[in-house]
């Protein structure tokens, strides 16, 4: 029996899971294209589990090295030789996992390539004749490193010569993170972790200018909801209205993929098979109170980040207008953590991404104030105080406001 799954990548036989083969669908036209790219998304939204369902759909039709930067020492990217070393062991451990000839695999593994100039005449050799598709998960443990800079401009400099037909290099690229990979870069020019011979402008225009932008939307709407619903329905006949469903989990998670499962698997395993749209906020409150690592990302980003914390405290608990602009570096980073959405046409502003992250957020706040006793910027009290006297009418606005959402 299949169950509903929070942790790690999903698979078909042993969970329900959404039916995410149009956004594969979408992803395979940047790797027919031969594009290089980043899928940068939120922590738990699905990157891990799409990539997987990618690798599966085109193992065929390309030579498929999935690496992951998870787990690796911190030591592989101290130097060029150890990255060299590390980066076709692993290479090489990938493609084991696929339909390629062993042979290839094996030699793809050369401890003789110990620096770029190397690496690059090793990439050439391996990819020539070849369609590989080089895909790097976990890239933000790189956010401290020059020679994974020095990597990516190497990469740079052979596509560019790829495109001209004067090299063979990998057919696609795909960086997988939190953080694109200009926010790495940043890093480095912030901390100066790099070699200060060098030039400010060469590091600035080293890393990814060649990547295009992955426009492909990795969350949930309604009817992808509805393919995970119809795939347990087929199991349980509950008799539930899939479509009621589906559109109340979309209205609390705005369609973010670990609490749509989330929600899912609360129903099924804490609420007794409870498929009604009041079962749905019963699990909404089941997950409010609970601890997972998605939350305790959210608070620690928060807790890290004095300007977003008083952005989101702002907008959540003074009801301020915030106007959507892209170039704000707040709407930005808020964008990069999955706390943002758009809304409205005329004039765009900024919102809470979804239901569960404005009560969890709003909950944050209020306690902050009544435990911790401590000023935010405004506490919560002088806005709702003025003068000495409650101010009730600005009370009755925000209860109108939450009111009318539910």
């Amino acid at each position: 029996m299949k169950k509903f799954n929070v942790t790690g990548n999903c698979i078909p036989s042993e969970n329900y899971m959404v039916d995410i083969s149009g956004k594969i669908t979408q992803i395979k036209k940047f790797i027919d294209s031969g594009y290089y790219f980043t899928i940068n998304r939120a922590r738990q939204y699905g990157k891990t589990t799409t990539l997987y369902e990618l690798r599966k759909r085109l193992k065929n039709e390309y030579t498929m090295a999935h690496i992951s930067f998870q787990g690796i020492d911190y030591e592989n990217f101290e130097s060029t030789k150890n990255f060299c070393e590390s980066f076709t062991r692993q290479v090489s451990e990938a493609l084991k996992l696929t339909p390629v000839d062993n042979g290839y695999a094996e030699i793809w593994d050369d401890p003789n390539i110990v620096n770029f100039d190397l690496l690059s005449e090793h990439i050439t050799d391996m990819c020539e004749g070849r369609k590989v598709v080089l895909i790097i998960d976990e890239v933000d443990r790189t956010s401290n490193s020059h020679v994974f800079l020095q990597f990516l401009s190497m990469l740079r400099e052979k596509y560019i010569a790829y495109r001209n037909g004067d090299d063979s290099t990998f057919h696609s690229v795909i960086l997988a993170g939190i953080h694109d990979i200009k926010y790495i870069k940043l890093k480095l020019l912030n901390e100066r972790v790099y070699n200060p011979a060098e030039t400010e402008s060469k590091i600035y225009n080293l890393p990814w200018n060649i990547a295009v932008n992955f426009n492909v939307d990795m969350s949930f709407d309604p009817e992808e909801i509805s393919t995970m619903l119809k795939d347990y329905e087929s199991e349980h006949n509950t008799g539930m209205d899939i479509t009621a469903i589906s559109q109340e989990i979309y209205n609390y998670t705005n369609g973010y993929p670990f609490l749509v499962s989330r929600i899912c698997q609360c129903i099924d395993e804490d609420l007794g098979k409870n498929w009604t749209v009041g079962g749905v906020w019963e699990a909404v409150k089941i997950i409010l109170e609970e601890k997972n690592t998605l939350f305790d990302d959210v608070f620690k980003n928060l807790e890290n980040d004095k300007e977003l914390f008083e952005y989101i405290y702002e907008l959540l608990i003074l009801g301020d207008y915030k106007p959507y602009v892209i170039y704000n570096p707040i709407v930005s980073i808020g964008d990069r953590y999955g706390f943002f959405k758009k809304i409205g046409n005329e004039n765009n502003r900024v919102a809470i991404f979804n239901k569960i992250f404005e009560l969890l957020m709003t909950n944050y706040y209020i306690s902050k104030d009544l435990f911790n006793k401590r000023q935010i910027s405004n506490i919560l009290l002088s806005d709702v105080v003025k003068e000495g006297k409650f101010d009730m009418e600005l009370c009755f606005r925000k209860f109108a406001e939450h009111y009318a959402e539910f």
